[in-house]
C-alpha cells in the first residue's frame, strides 16, 4: 500500500525534475535561483515508506512466529487435552472399578456386621442359658443340702454344696452374681461356726450295733449238746465199743447240769430269744431314726431300753456284749440337741435371682 503511493510520487517527481524552472520575466540574472524543496520531501517520504515497510515486514514476521508458536502450543494443548481425556477416562474407569469394589466391601462389611450381631445374640442366648442352667443346678444342690441339714444335721454336706455353688458363680465372673455370692459366703461362715455333730458316725455305730445283735450270746441258750462218740480201742471189738459209746451218750443226755450265777436271770425259749433279738434291733433302728429327725427324748429312751435289755438277757461277760454296751454308753453321752443354722437365705437368694432373670428375659 505504501509502495503504490510511492510510485506516483516518483513519476510525478520526474517531470518536475526534468522541466527546468521558468524564470520569471521580470527577474534579473543576478538574482539567485529559488530552492527546490521537493527532493528532500521525496526522500523523507521514501524513508518513511521504508520504515513503514520494514515495520510491516517485521510485524508480519513476528505474527508468523506468533502464529507458529500459537499453533505449536495449540497442538501441544490438543495433545495434553487428548492425554487428559485418556487419563480422565482411565481415572473414571478406575473410579468405577473402585466403586464396584467399594460396594462389594460394603456388602461384605454389612454381612459381617449382621453375622457379628447374630453371633453376639447367640452368645448372649447361650450365656443366658448357661447361667440359667447353672442357677437351676445350684438351686437343686442347695435344696438337697438344706434337706440333709434339717433332717440329718449333715453340716459337711451343706458346706460342700455352698462352696461348690460359690465356686461356680466365681468362675462365671458375673457382676450380677456378687450379692448372691455374699449370701452364700455368709451362710458358709455360719455353718463353719456351728457346733459339730457327727450324725453320720453315730448312725454308722447304731448300724454296727444292729448288725451285731445276732452275735451276742444270751445268759441261757437252749442248745443241743452232742456227746462225742469214742472210737474203739485197739485190740477190742469195734462193734461192742460203738454200742457202749452210744449207750453212754444217751444216758448223759437224760441229766443236764447248768450253772446259774444270777437268781433272777430270764430263761427264754428259742422262739422268745428270736423275738428278743428282733425287738432289740427295732429299738436300735428307732433310735437311729430319732437321731436323724433330731428327737433327743425318743433317742435317749430307745438307747436306754436297748441297754436294759442287753444287761438283762445277754451275757455281759462276752466281748461282743461288752463292746455293744460301751458303744451304747458313748451314744447316750452324745447330745443331739444342737441348733444348726439353716441355708434358707442362700436358697431364697438363688430363687430371687432366677425370678429376676426370667422377668428381664420377658
Amino acid at each position: 500500500m505504501n509502495e503504490s503511493n510511492a510510485e506516483p510520487d516518483q513519476s510525478a517527481a520526474e517531470p518536475i525534475a526534468a522541466v527546468p524552472p521558468e524564470e520569471p520575466s521580470g527577474r534579473s540574472a543576478r538574482e539567485p535561483a529559488p530552492i527546490n524543496w521537493r527532493l528532500p520531501l521525496m526522500l523523507v517520504l521514501l524513508a518513511a515508506t521504508a520504515v513503514v515497510a520494514w515495520q510491516w515486514y517485521d510485524t508480519r514476521v513476528r505474527l508468523d512466529t506468533i502464529r507458529e508458536e500459537l499453533a505449536q502450543r495449540l497442538r501441544a494443548g490438543d495433545n495434553l487435552a487428548s492425554e487428559s481425556r485418556a487419563l480422565a477416562k482411565q481415572a473414571l474407569e478406575s473410579a468405577r472399578e473402585a466403586q464396584g469394589k467399594l460396594s462389594v466391601l460394603e456388602n461384605k462389611i454389612a454381612e459381617s456386621q449382621s453375622q457379628q450381631l447374630a453371633l453376639e445374640a447367640l452368645y448372649q442366648e447361650l450365656s443366658r442359658s448357661h447361667d440359667e442352667w447353672a442357677l437351676a443346678e445350684i438351686e437343686q444342690m442347695l435344696t438337697v443340702a438344706s434337706q440333709q441339714l434339717q433332717l440329718a444335721g449333715n453340716v459337711q454336706a451343706a458346706l460342700l454344696a455352698l462352696r461348690t455353688a460359690e465356686g461356680r458363680l466365681a468362675r462365671s465372673d458375673r457382676p450380677q452374681f456378687i450379692p448372691l455370692r455374699r449370701v452364700l459366703n455368709r451362710d458358709i461362715e455360719r455353718l463353719k461356726a456351728a457346733p459339730h455333730l457327727d450324725v453320720t458316725g453315730m448312725a454308722l455305730r447304731l448300724d454296727q450295733l444292729i448288725a451285731g445283735v445276732d452275735a451276742m450270746p444270751l445268759h441261757f441258750d437252749e442248745r443241743t449238746l452232742t456227746a462225742p462218740r469214742a472210737g474203739g480201742a485197739p485190740g477190742t471189738s469195734g462193734v461192742w465199743a460203738r454200742v457202749l459209746a452210744e449207750v453212754w451218750g444217751e444216758m448223759k443226755q437224760l441229766v443236764r447240769i447248768r450253772r446259774m450265777d444270777q437268781p433272777d436271770m430270764a430263761l427264754l425259749s428259742p422262739t422268745q430269744s428270736y423275738f428278743l433279738r428282733q425287738n432289740l434291733q427295732l429299738r436300735l433302728l428307732d433310735a437311729r431314726l430319732a437321731l436323724l429327725v433330731r428327737d433327743p427324748a425318743r433317742y435317749r429312751s430307745d438307747l436306754d431300753t436297748a441297754r436294759t435289755w442287753i444287761m438283762r438277757y445277754f451275757d455281759v461277760r462276752a466281748k461282743t456284749t461288752a463292746a455293744a454296751l460301751a458303744s451304747l454308753q458313748q451314744l447316750e453321752a452324745s447330745s443331739i440337741n444342737v441348733e444348726l443354722p439353716s441355708i434358707d437365705d442362700s436358697l431364697a437368694a438363688v430363687r430371687n435371682v432366677k425370678v429376676s432373670r426370667e422377668k428381664a428375659a420377658r
